[in-house]
Formats: C-alpha cells, structure tokens, sequence
C-alpha cells in the first residue's frame, strides 16, 4: 500500500470509526472500564471499622501505631491491542479482509480509549513479536498506531501465540487492557493463554471468515494452498465439504473450551457483517454482569 493510499484509509477510519465510537461506543466502554481498578493514594490512623486486611505493616511498625492504606479510583486505564498480520489475516471471501476487520476494531478500541483519556499500545505479531508500540496517550498516537497497523509489512507469514503472548506478559508491568486479535488458527498456546489473562484484563477477539466454516456447494474441484505453510492441496468441493465442516465445528469448540478453561469469553467478528456490532455486544454484556 502506498504512503498516499495509508493516510486516506486512516482518515477514513477517523471519520467512520471516530464517528461510531462517539455515538454508540463510547459510553459502554466507560461502563465497562472505568472504575475497575484501584491506586494507593496514602495511609491513615485505623480507625475502628476499618479493614485489618489493609493495615500497612511498614508504617504500623515504623511509627507503633496502626495505618491504614487508601486507594483512590484509578481514572486512567491502558489499553494494548495485540495484532495477528499472520498470512492468513490476508483472506477473505466477504465484504473485508480479516486484516481489514482487525483494523477496525483496533481503530474503534484506540479511539474509544482516547476519548476517555485513557493509553493506547500497540503489539504486532506473527511467529513472534514483530512490533511494539509503548502505550501513549492523544491523538496523535492513536493515529500512528492505526497506520502502523495498515502499513505494517510483516516478515513471518505463520502463527505463534505462545511466544508473542509471553513476551508481551513480561513486557506488561503493569495490568492493562489486553485485547488479542487474532484467527487464533495456532495450537499449543493454552499456558500462555492463562498466564496472561492472570495478569491482564484479557479480551480475545477471534476474526473469522465464512469459507473457513464451510465450502461452496457445487460440484468442483480447486486448488489450494495454505498461506503461512505453503502448502498446496486438492480439494473436492462437493465430495469433502461435509467433513471440512465438521473439522472446523471441532476445531471452533475446542477453541471455546480453552477460552472457557482461562476465564475468557471471546468477542467473534465475520468479515461478512459489521465489525463493531459484537464488540459493541460483548461489552454490554459484561456491564450488565458488572451492575448485577
């Protein structure tokens, strides 16, 4: 993609996005988020009906007397959205790309967090951890992270999660909002996978493409070829479409079952229907759990 052809498209998605998220997303986001953590502020005297479970003991010993810690509500969050620009985020059979739907909720996500004067960082991976952008806050930042997202030329074609979710857990000091978008098509990333939701407010986002659940129903036979491996086959539409359905039925619920086994509930975006209306969705959803 071109210099010139990269700003248009992020000014598009300024306007498209920006637009959204003032109007519809935002103020879920703020629900959802805000509030949800808690930062030392100072100690105090205990006093009787205090917490014992927040007496400092440093202080308590320093001076002889008991303290107290106080929090204070944490008003500024950080928000890191980590990419999969995998070969495989190059298909699509729809309206869109998976990349280009990765591109759209990344965008929604960073300027939703901008409105609320929240931190954006920015993590982009494949095989590994290709690229990482320290949270910052403005709109300048959000901007450069959305064309770093379109531009981004990325040198491994397959899929490792294990290693990129490790490296950017230990990258992590501090706990943020982790959003991973992904097609998750990888194995073997399960420990990972639970590690960093212990550490982190962990969003999945799995971009899913219809072809990869089922095949057209005529009568041919195509070449294809896989993009990360390379690997090239022959395919029955017809005769092997049944069993490729049940193979990818499998392959969807083991993938909710690691989801559900870390504590997760994934947000699954089609390339073939709006990309902001599960993400919208999910954070409904769990505002409401949040209020019950």
């Amino acid at each position: 993609m071109l210099p010139q052809d990269i700003l248009a498209q992020v000014r598009r998605l300024e306007i498209v996005t920006g637009r959204l998220v003032s109007e519809s997303f935002s103020g879920d986001y703020l629900s959802l988020f805000k509030g949800r953590g808690m930062e030392f502020s100072s100690v105090r005297e205990y006093a009787e009906g205090d917490d014992p479970r927040d007496i400092d003991r440093n202080v308590s010993a320093r001076t002889g007397k008991p303290f107290v810690r106080q929090y204070v509500e944490e008003r500024e969050l950080t928000v890191v959205i980590a990419v999969d620009l995998s070969a495989s985020q190059s298909f699509g059979s729809a309206d869109r790309l998976k990349r280009e739907a990765a591109v759209e909720i990344a965008a929604a996500l960073a300027f939703a967090a901008f409105q609320n004067n929240d931190k954006v960082g920015l993590a982009v991976f494949t095989q590994s951890l290709e690229r990482f952008v320290p949270p910052r806050k403005g709109r300048r930042h959000v901007l450069a992270v959305i064309r770093e997202i379109l531009a981004f030329e990325p040198r491994g074609k397959g899929t490792a999660l294990s290693p990129s979710l490790e490296r950017i857990t230990r990258m992590l000091k501090r706990r943020c909002i982790l959003v991973l978008v992904s097609d998750f098509r990888d194995s073997g990333f399960e420990r990972a996978l639970k590690l960093c939701a212990l550490k982190h407010d962990l969003i999945p986002v799995v971009i899913e493409d219809p072809r990869e659940s089922s095949l057209p129903d005529v009568d041919a036979i195509v070449s294809i070829r896989d993009p990360e491996t390379g690997i090239e086959d022959v395919l029955d539409l017809r005769a092997d479409g049944a069993q490729f359905a049940q193979t990818q039925a499998a392959r969807r619920a083991e993938l909710a079952k690691i989801f559900r086994s870390s504590g997760l509930e994934a947000v699954r975006v089609g390339t073939d229907r709006p990309s902001l209306d599960p993400l919208l969705a999910f954070f409904r959803r769990r505002a409401r759990r949040r209020s019950l």
